[in-house]
């Protein structure tokens, strides 16, 4: 029996799809984008394209459906993981990329995310890597290669936008050499009729990106989606997406030419890691020592507000210098502007300040700065904050050789933090022979008889006392 065919309506704008037509699209709200399309119903177990889908284990079967398999009989070795040649990229997948899995990597136009695959395909010499640009033609991309010093005989490049020729080159026919790594670049540029005539709707990138993830956990091939990101900094068309991948990369930018790989959702892996590259002019370069970045060389004594504090960013312990400027508030309403530590933990210090020390800053403008450019959320990083505001607004400097760590509570008491013991060393191994931190340790955390230089504070009055020298009471 023939399949049943019947007519439905596609939005051009945006892919919605209606069973009758209407003159104004009701998601987009575009007028006279809707267009007739004729569809054919799929049956069970296969695709809308007409084959069979892959079913587990990677053959295609035509079956009519899957059945439930028991729990204690599934299979769950562990895939090893490959190395994609680039040691800040495995850091931030988790220890190397998972067969099968797949891999959204978002950033503004022009941070270098097409750069960083083209650098990993590179590397990647015993593997065969599937190369799919959708922006560029095969000569451009020799070109940014041999700028690159790119030199890999397994290398493939497809220069492809139909969803059907991905897919064909990804998955061939029985007993052809499949790839084990593909990149698509981008995923908004993949489209196919059966979704719509505009590629880079929601409804392309979700059908695109599904096809091509089920063919990819079939056979086994890492997948990685490029994808760009609009002004406000989100995943554009792509964020509708992130449910159906693994894992889920964020690729930014500081005021220099930093950039920083961050995961913001991966299932294999830790979500705290950062990569640390710079941009050169034969591409992206590792930052195998990021306090050089982060930490500016001085000689004697600080300027007032800036304090350097030992953070935790994944499995790393990086030394930063927080920068704190005040100011007197114009128009009698102060603000807080901060874009590398959350604001509302800014206002939160100013605010114990206040309370505990006396130390208005309602009438003050604040400004807070991270050297490096990169964001610290690490808790550790509230009594750092509350020094270098202390330090600005009194025009106090903080000692050199020394630094800060310490969570700061609303009463004013210094909390411990995880891996105190680490931060301590992380100084001590840069030459700062002090270090100033809660009293106490987490619970289950040795102490260590080699830390003499640790000083502890139960109090953020404590804390500051220790550092900057007693002197009579300001009246403000």
């Amino acid at each position: 029996m023939s399949a049943k065919q019947r007519t439905e309506y596609l939005c051009s704008a945006c892919g919605h799809r209606e069973s009758k037509w209407l003159g104004r699209c009701p998601q987009c709200s575009e007028w006279n984008t809707m267009e007739e399309q004729a569809v054919v119903a799929a049956s069970r177990g296969t695709s809308r394209r007409g084959g069979p889908r892959p079913v587990g284990g990677g053959s295609a079967t035509g079956t009519t459906g899957r059945s439930p398999q028991s729990f204690a009989t599934i299979d769950a070795a562990a895939h090893e993981r490959v190395s994609t040649g680039m040691a800040e990229l495995d850091r931030v997948l988790g220890g190397g990329m998972v067969p099968g899995a797949t891999v959204l990597v978002g950033g503004e136009p022009g941070i270098g995310k097409s750069t960083l695959m083209l650098q990993m395909a590179a590397q990647m010499r015993s593997r065969r890597v599937l190369y799919v640009t959708g922006e560029e033609s095969p000569r451009q991309i020799k070109l940014r290669g041999d700028r690159l010093g790119v030199s890999n005989p397994h290398l493939e490049i497809l220069a492809a936008n139909a969803l059907e020729d991905v897919i064909a080159a990804i998955g061939p026919a029985a007993g052809a050499e499949r790839h084990s790594v593909v990149v698509i670049d981008s995923i908004q540029t993949i489209y196919s009729q059966e979704a719509g005539s505009v590629p880079g709707t929601p409804n392309q990138i979700k059908y695109a990106t599904f096809e091509i993830a089920e063919i990819a956990r079939a056979f086994d091939v890492a997948v990685f989606f490029v994808a760009h990101v609009t002004k406000e900094g989100a995943i554009a068309g792509p964020k509708t997406i992130e449910h159906m991948v693994d894992t889920v990369l964020s690729f930014e930018q500081s005021d220099d030419d930093t950039r920083y790989l961050r995961a913001l959702k991966n299932r294999f892996g830790s979500t705290d890691e950062v990569g640390l590259f710079t941009m050169q002019p034969k591409g992206l370069v590792q930052i195998t020592d990021p306090n050089s970045v982060f930490l500016v060389r001085r000689s004697g004594a600080l300027p007032t507000g800036v304090v350097v504090t030992p953070v935790i960013e994944g499995s790393r312990v990086l030394l930063v210098e927080v920068q704190a400027l005040t100011v007197p508030a114009k128009g009698g309403i102060s603000r807080v502007y901060s874009e590398r530590i959350d604001s509302a933990r800014v206002s939160r210090m100013a605010a114990v300040l206040e309370k505990h020390l006396g130390v208005p800053f309602s009438d003050h403008d604040i400004y807070v700065n991270v050297a490096g450019g990169i964001r610290i959320n690490d808790v550790g990083v509230e009594l750092a904050l509350a020094v270098a505001l202390y330090s600005a607004r009194t025009d106090r400097p903080f000692p050199p050789k020394t630094t800060v760590t310490g969570e700061v509570s609303l009463a004013g008491e210094i909390r411990p933090i995880p891996q105190m013991l680490r931060r301590y060393r992380a100084g001590t191994d840069l030459g700062f022979d002090r270090c100033v931190g809660p009293s106490a340790l987490r619970q289950g955390e040795e102490s260590d008889s080699t830390a003499a230089r640790w000083a502890g504070a139960d109090s953020l009055a404590d804390a500051i006392a220790r550092v900057m020298p007693a002197r009579e009471k300001k009246e403000w």
